[in-house]
């Protein structure tokens, strides 16, 4: 490294390093300023677009009557179609999907709730909750809609994360519904073996009398070994997810 013997070299010198070096120094400047004010202004609109995408979920539940008697359910969907239409990338649009999924199955427009499904399942994100709920509804739908070989596909294939006693419910469901007794006996056994009233809206007596109608025996044994959960509550606590539970 260069010494200088006197103030004024040393001044001379360092003019004459920025002469050499300012330039790039300010362009790298400009451009980490440019880059973080882009950050922060990205970062910003999302917050302001998850937000607003928020304000109009709680409003179409307030339309569509969720814990309240509904005061104006065309509206609900007017807003649940805003929110597939300006908010698709959010959460709040495929949960305002799977609900006018469960409005179509009120209906009895089976193919309209197969066609909301399928849109949440092209924008919800791998293994998240509402991946796991629509794969769960679409095989109920399909199911009774007469495809029980796709249903069972769909819950044999899926992960199902913390639905599994959802999944094996469903499962039986299905298998009773085309007269495969042992299997769906099986599969309710596994339901009442996976759950957790803590994450799952299952109803403990619901289960037990479908699997007592195809193995009395069986059941009254089972009970013994569950008499713990079914005695926790009458009413198993709603699925961790805004729309209620397709029930067969």
């Amino acid at each position: 490294m260069e010494e200088y013997s006197t103030e004024e070299e040393q001044v001379e010198a360092l003019r004459r390093w920025w002469r050499e070096n300012g330039r790039s120094i300010i362009a790298a400047v400009i451009i980490a300023l440019a880059a973080s004010f882009s950050w922060q202004t990205w970062e910003s609109s999302q917050e302001g677009h998850q937000e607003e995408a928020s304000t109009v979920y709680e409003a179409m539940l307030r339309a569509i009557g969720i814990g309240e008697a509904s005061v104006n359910a065309q509206m609900g969907v007017n807003l649940a179609e805003q929110l597939k239409q300006n908010f698709d990338g959010t959460i709040y649009a495929q949960f305002a999907a799977l609900h006018l999924a469960a409005l179509a199955v009120n209906r009895g427009e089976l193919p309209e709730a197969e066609d909301e499904l399928r849109w949440v399942l092209g924008k919800a994100a791998k293994g998240s909750d509402a991946e796991q709920v629509a794969q769960l509804r679409l095989a109920r739908v399909l199911a009774s809609s007469g495809d029980t070989a796709q249903a069972l596909a769909i819950l044999e294939d899926a992960a199902p994360g913390p639905y599994g006693a959802s999944y094996a419910a469903a499962r039986g469901d299905i298998l009773q519904s085309t007269g495969r007794a042992d299997e769906a006996r099986d599969a309710y056994m596994q339901a009442l073996a996976q759950a957790d009233s803590n994450q799952e809206g299952l109803n403990f007596s619901v289960l037990q009398q479908k699997l007592q109608s195809l193995t009395p025996v069986a059941a009254r044994d089972l009970k013994e070994t569950v008499s713990g959960q079914l005695d926790m509550s009458e009413q198993a606590p709603a699925i961790t997810d805004p729309v209620e539970t397709l029930e067969q």
